[in-house]
């Protein structure tokens, strides 16, 4: 599958930077964990570091110890970096949630217009609810904003919605009234008011609008990508188990909006694939699980196969900040995808042919015909 490019349709921007990349912040892009602790005393015991090491130090030509990878990639400009990578693994597309990190980054426009990869956006609602409710001092002008940009996400630029209320609420997404949301959105507001920034964590103002984006979304056939299982610290897993969604799923009401389930929902990968396999509209995403999952890649995308028709499972990296997350996601997603459909193959389940058209839809094929790419 060398030769298959890829679509990389959920990931996040580089960090704008030209200064040496320092150790202890490397190792920070190893890990999901934001305490301090973690990133340096034990992200160097990880898979995730060593493996991933070894695997660029061979890319990079230099010896298999941190201290020399560091030293190789800092004496290459991020540009050169960055396109070689992406080169190196025939990525060929960037699906971009912009909503993560904001202006440490590239923007969508500079990423597409500094480095060699097509760049599509991603729009994330919680986010853009966020700078709504820090603008408008009323409920109903706050609700009109939000509508009117959801609307016209297509026409500016966007490709499909994300939601990343499993962090903030959880996914057992429940219908509201307008008066529970407008009540609710006082209170956030006089929050934000006071102090001058906001973290949208009420249940019945994220709800409703959510809601309210998945009414636009089935009206105009258009993707939403949901944030599923492990991520920040800040998750609550039992929150974020994807089988929080079934109600919500089984509605008629969304019954013309592709779901984009994410990150495998590990570890609910087998709770998602039987989402997948039993709702049409309902994709399973890989992302985060490769490659933060290592050396159980394989059995993921195994317990994907096993039930989900190969239509409905999609690869990306969810890769943010560095080249590096990007380069080893795709590497191991490519090398553990071929690995797990030859096995599927020796079994006698698929041909060779058959497996080569899986490989090549769960690469790219599958999501240029969710987000309608020409």
């Amino acid at each position: 599958l060398s030769d298959v490019s890829i679509i990389d349709h959920h990931a996040h921007s580089l960090l704008k930077t030209s200064a040496p990349m320092a150790m202890e912040r490397c190792q920070g892009f190893f890990s999901e964990s934001g305490d301090p602790l973690v990133k340096q005393r034990d992200v160097p015991y990880s898979i995730m570091w060593q493996w991933g090491i070894r695997e660029l130090a061979g890319y990079l030509g230099c010896e298999p110890t941190p201290e020399a990878v560091l030293a190789a990639r800092n004496a290459l400009s991020l540009v050169d970096l960055a396109n070689g990578m992406w080169r190196d693994q025939n990525s060929e597309m960037l699906l971009i949630d912009y909503g993560f990190r904001g202006a440490e980054n590239y923007t969508p426009e500079e990423l597409g217009a500094t480095f060699n990869q097509r760049v599509e956006l991603v729009m994330r609602l919680e986010t853009f609810a966020q700078d709504l409710i820090l603008q408008h001092n009323t409920f109903s002008k706050m609700l009109d904003a939000f509508v009117a940009g959801v609307e016209s996400a297509r026409s500016t630029g966007h490709v499909s919605l994300k939601s990343i209320i499993a962090y903030r609420t959880g996914l057992d997404i429940q219908w509201r009234t307008r008066d529970e949301a407008e009540r609710a959105f006082g209170e956030v507001k006089d929050q934000a008011d006071r102090e001058g920034s906001i973290r949208l964590a009420s249940k019945p103002l994220c709800d409703y609008l959510v809601l309210a984006a998945l009414e636009f979304a089935n009206r105009q056939e258009m993707p939403i990508q949901f944030h599923t299982g492990f991520g920040d610290a800040d998750v609550d897993l039992l929150k974020a188990n994807p089988l929080n969604m079934r109600p919500l799923l089984q509605s008629d009401k969304f019954r013309n909006v592709p779901f984009v389930l994410l990150h495998a929902a590990y570890p609910y990968a087998r709770e998602l694939g039987y989402l997948a396999a039993m709702y049409p509209n309902v994709y399973m995403d890989l992302s985060l699980a490769i490659p933060f999952v290592t050396t159980l890649i394989p059995t993921i995308i195994h317990e994907a196969l096993a039930l989900t028709p190969m239509n409905k499972v999609l690869y990306s990296s969810d890769a943010f900040s560095i080249p590096e997350i990007f380069w080893l996601a795709n590497r191991w997603g490519r090398a553990a995808i071929e690995r797990v459909l030859g096995e599927i193959v020796d079994a006698g389940a698929l041909t060779p042919a058959q497996a080569r058209r899986a490989g090549e839809q769960i690469l790219s094929g599958n999501s240029r015909a969710v987000y309608q790419l020409t």
